[in-house]
């Protein structure tokens, strides 16, 4: 019987065991489900006229459809919503399932970008799906070094070097050649100044605070100080990655057009994955954005200390096993939060100088 509560249909517990049946079934089978198998299963203990009755009750919910006449059903986004949010069972990994996942996450943990790497890849060959990840932990990372370095006439090279490795380079032409003391100030007081910054802090604001700070330097140096924030900004990009693109194209189910067209859209990929930092959660294309037909995605956040460094994803077609692969998710971003984990490092004090360009 449906109940009601206020404007929004509550099902009963038998309809709800239907429909999680029919979504069971279809992924298992991919063939549109009808009301005998469903009454075969040793869960469902009513007739088959009443699952018919059930079954068209949730397909004018909207739960269900027919994709043709007299032929069983299958689930819409909304059943498989449903299902994914409150009916489908909880799966706990076994030891051997860990084992596999951690075999696959390698041995390799050089570097955050070397794991976050293995794990993607790892993924998408586990599951035989396209895995992504978004990895902005080099905004969070610590400035190790800024240097400008001379290679032309009126031309410098800015470099910034995060304690973990990155690295971003940015060409300025200036009006003048700089003198040797200048370009050795310039160094000097970005070492003092910006080493141990987080990059995330490197704001307009504390840039121009700098910059005034530096009295009779501040003309001069003012192209590198803007080439400084541009340097910033790239830190600040999402850098995506996604291995295995050629399972979804070798995909019965799902436009090969549709897919590269999605692959092609990387600003507009990134913007979804970063807007799923705080939780994992389950896209499909009719939430808007998400140019894949008949295809979905699970994202979960990637953590480092309490800050979002990024999100693993998996993109599949929308008759996937999520009782089996979003443990498998789960658990390699909680075990990738947990090494590339650390304590958030402090910022440095302004140094400052006088209106003469001498240190104070």
């Amino acid at each position: 019987m449906l109940k009601e509560e206020g404007d929004e249909p509550v099902l009963d517990d038998r309809k709800l065991k239907i429909l999680a049946a029919v979504v069971d079934e279809y992924i298992r089978t991919g063939e549109p489900v009808g009301s005998k198998a469903i009454a075969s299963l040793p869960d469902i203990r009513v007739s088959s006229a009443t699952i018919r009755n059930d079954m068209a009750m949730l397909e004018q919910l909207g739960f269900l459809e027919q994709p043709h006449t007299s032929a069983g059903r299958i689930p819409t986004y909304s059943g498989y919503k449903l299902y994914i949010e409150t009916l489908m069972p909880k799966n706990q990994l076994s030891d051997d399932e860990k084992e596999m996942l951690d075999k696959a996450l390698g041995d390799d943990y050089s570097s955050e970008e070397v794991l976050i790497d293995n794990a993607t890849r790892a993924l998408a060959e586990i599951t035989d799906c396209a895995a992504v990840v978004s990895n902005c932990s080099p905004l969070f990372s610590v400035i190790a070094k800024v240097v400008a370095v001379p290679t032309g006439k009126h031309m410098y090279v800015l470099l910034m070097i995060t304690s973990s490795g990155n690295i971003q380079n940015k060409v300025c032409r200036l009006e003048l050649d700089l003198t040797n003391e200048q370009l050795a100030f310039f160094n000097e007081y970005m070492t003092k100044n910006l080493s141990g910054m987080s990059v995330d802090s490197l704001s307009d604001e504390t840039l121009e605070r700098l910059a005034e700070a530096m009295g009779a330097y501040t003309v001069t140096l003012s192209p590198l100080m803007k080439g400084i924030r541009e340097l910033a900004k790239g830190f600040m990009q999402s850098d995506v990655h996604v291995s295995g693109e050629r399972n979804l194209l070798k995909r019965n189910d799902i436009e090969a057009g549709d897919v590269i067209k999605f692959f092609e859209q990387k600003n507009e990929f990134s913007k979804m994955l970063d807007d799923s930092f705080s939780e994992l959660k389950v896209l499909f294309s009719e939430d808007g954005g998400f140019v894949i037909g008949n295809s979905s995605m699970i994202v979960s956040p990637i953590k480092k200390g309490k800050r979002t460094a990024g999100s693993l994803g998996l993109i599949g077609p929308l008759r996937l096993d999520y009782a089996k692969v979003i443990p498998y998710i789960e658990y390699m971003t909680d075990k990738i939060s947990e090494m590339i984990s650390e304590e958030p490092d402090s910022t440095p004090a302004l140094e400052t100088t006088n209106n003469d360009g001498q240190k104070g």
